[in-house]
């Protein structure tokens, strides 16, 4: 096993466990106390653990500035966002949604043809002026620390748009609560377009499965596609293979 992707697996026992002792995590993937020791180091550093009195305890996630995370796991992000973009065909009529996952979308479309582009991103849209590309951008409040806009039906008529793929972002991915987010204003406008669009993709890294944050944006049956990196440990496929989801697994 790849140390990355023994990392995510650790990070997904120690969410569901909540605390857990080194030495179970060493019985659990069969490696060394050193081994363990070197990957709850590189997580903590990563803010995604802490260390507490011999074992490690989950953190909750709270959402930051978009600015703090274009950066993070950049490599997974552009590998997701460009077969995302492989789904794309010319004539489409795209909604591309406010995150820093679906903004890596943008140079892999620019060699479309007859492209509309419907967005609540103002970093992806300034990204597209001058492209051939046709470009909307949704009514509403500008979320400041996002650079997005929301929306609802009083701001914007969303049943005249006429979408043939949707490709959302989210902040927490679960079989069993669906797709989440922390915003309920960034909620609110992703259900409008999930409820309009023909097909419904999530772009989303590894390290958004198993969360639940604060807000459900909708259950997951409402999603035809899940693109996400190959660290997702088999487990959580398997969990996937029991719904209608197709679980798109690119490289990085």
């Amino acid at each position: 096993m790849l140390t990355m992707e023994r990392q995510q697996q650790i990070l997904q026992f120690v969410r569901r466990n909540k605390v857990v002792k080194l030495v179970t995590l060493t019985q659990q993937f069969n490696v060394s106390m050193e081994t363990i020791r070197r990957d709850v180091q590189q997580l903590v550093q990563n803010n995604k653990l802490e260390k507490v009195y011999g074992g490690v305890k989950y953190i909750e996630p709270v959402e930051g500035f978009i600015d703090q995370r274009f950066h993070e796991q950049l490599d997974e992000k552009i590998a997701i966002a460009k077969k995302c973009a492989s789904f794309v065909q010319n004539g489409d009529c795209i909604f591309i949604d406010s995150g820093t996952t679906t903004y890596q979308m943008t140079p892999f479309l620019k060699d479309k043809e007859k492209l509309t582009v419907v967005t609540n991103s103002l970093p992806i849209a300034f990204d597209l002026i001058g492209s051939p590309i046709e470009v909307i951008i949704i009514g509403g409040k500008v979320r400041h620390s996002e650079k997005s806009v929301t929306s609802n039906e009083f701001l914007f008529r969303f049943e005249h748009l006429n979408i043939t793929k949707a490709f959302i972002c989210a902040s927490g991915v679960s079989v069993n609560k669906g797709i989440s987010d922390f915003s309920l204003e960034e909620a609110i406008t992703r259900r409008q377009i999930i409820d309009i669009a023909e097909t419904v993709f999530v772009a989303a890294d590894s390290s958004k499965f198993l969360k639940d944050v604060a807000i459900q944006v909708c259950p997951i049956h409402d999603i035809d596609v899940i693109v996400t990196d190959d660290a997702l440990s088999e487990e959580l496929c398997q969990q996937f293979a029991t719904t209608t989801i197709n679980l798109s697994l690119v490289k990085k």
